[in-house]
């Protein structure tokens, strides 16, 4: 390669979005960090640039703004950088009930982890289909393959990430661009604290938690071997079958009264 190759990684300050700036700075390539928590941004890119000897720029940025994404791509252009690899992981979700929260929150949700990821991908798939290579790893979870949860979006958004992810992967593969939505169950990170679900999610069994690191280690392998869709981890594997098959009606029941995460 003549060129070094930069990811975009959104979410980067902590949890699977710096596991994967981790990862990715492992293996060479440079990077855009993403997040609204500039100091911490700075710190890791400091680290990762003493470890592995990468260029690490910092881009502090709010997904909840409509206008950030065009402004993130505009910043890494004045840079004089290329997205070779996007890693959409930024998300949020709500643990109140829809008709009690406020239309702003739900709307920053739907922006950050709908809109948000759709618009990145949009601005620079282009340049990576030109080019002739190109990864685009959306964090989905292993909600897509679950009975919906009462009152969240959060299922429903990261099945619309799942279904668009294979659809751009249809699209893209051929032009050497590999589109691949990551996955991953309960994994330990501050989204739970972030969400205020510590207490619920810790009363769960410890065989169904990941460390960020394995979830970013599988996630980049598998979009490099070109797999549209990668569920994390064995247990998570396993689950994502089961729960495919249990019928719409059993699913409904299943959200309304067994949500793991609801007060």
């Amino acid at each position: 390669m003549t060129q070094s190759r930069t990811a975009l990684v959104t979410g980067a300050s902590a949890g699977i979005g710096a596991a994967f700036a981790h990862v990715l700075a492992a293996d060479g390539l440079d990077l855009v960090l993403v997040a609204r928590r500039r100091e911490k941004l700075q710190s890791l890119a400091q680290e990762l640039t003493a470890r592995h000897g990468v260029r690490v720029e910092v881009v502090s940025a709010d997904l909840s703004d409509p206008g950030a994404p065009r402004s993130i791509i505009d910043s890494v252009h004045e840079l004089g950088l290329q997205v070779d690899v996007l890693v959409n992981n930024a998300g949020s979700s709500g643990n109140t009930a829809f008709a009690e929260t406020e239309w702003s929150a739900l709307a920053a949700e739907i922006q950050v982890m709908v809109t948000a990821v759709t618009e990145l991908a949009h601005l620079v798939v282009p340049g990576m289909k030109e080019r002739g290579w190109g990864r685009v790893i959306n964090l989905s979870s292993l909600a897509a393959f679950s009975p919906p949860g009462e009152s969240l979006l959060y299922t429903g958004i990261k099945s619309y990430v799942l279904d668009v992810s294979q659809s751009l992967d249809m699209e893209l593969k051929p032009f050497g661009v590999h589109v691949t939505a990551v996955c991953p169950g309960f994994t330990h990170s501050e989204f739970h604290e972030t969400m205020g679900t510590s207490e619920a999610a810790a009363k769960l069994p410890k065989v169904l938690w990941q460390e960020a690191d394995a979830v970013a280690r599988e996630g980049w392998a598998a979009a490099q071997a070109g797999k549209a869709v990668c569920v994390t981890g064995r247990v998570n594997k396993v689950l994502s079958h089961v729960m495919r098959a249990v019928p719409y009606r059993v699913q409904y029941e299943l959200g309304r009264t067994m949500n793991p995460l609801k007060d």
